[in-house]
């Protein structure tokens, strides 16, 4: 088992790591009588698919001696009503430092193509641009 999934009432849900024991509690929005201290199940899913952008770059970038440290990714998740679901997410992926045009394929290959990516249903629309350095922009749809 990776996880232990509690609700605690008043719209709360902790998520215990049964390896680690970190833990991450949500809350349900405004919108659907939560208080939106804390981040939406939803929210959890947009920053998933940043997180894994930039985990399958750093990890399969590593052995093409490609670091990302310092890299962001800000994103944006906005939901539809009917059927409630996520509808779009909007990121921009920051990478620091300079690379070539062939690693800058790579990396935008990579993320676009990450597990999450994969995984996530085709009407979810995204859009992804990536910046470099100097704020080089590049943006794909």
């Amino acid at each position: 088992m990776t996880s232990k999934i509690t609700y605690l009432g008043d719209y709360k849900i902790v998520s215990k790591h049964v390896k680690s024991g970190a833990e991450i509690t949500t809350c349900a929005p405004l919108r659907e009588g939560g208080t939106s201290e804390m981040f939406s199940p939803s929210d959890l899913f947009g920053i998933s698919y940043g997180q894994s952008m930039l985990m399958a770059v750093a990890v399969l970038g590593k052995p093409r001696e490609i670091d990302i440290t310092g890299a962001t990714c800000e994103l944006k998740k906005s939901t539809y009503p009917e059927p409630k679901r996520i509808g779009t997410i909007f990121c921009i992926v920051r990478f620091p430092g300079n690379y070539t045009p062939e690693q800058k394929a790579f990396m935008e290959e990579t993320a676009l193509n990450c597990p999450v990516a994969l995984s996530m249903h085709p009407s979810v629309q995204r859009t992804v641009m990536f910046e470099y350095g100097a704020a080089e922009i590049h943006q794909t749809v």
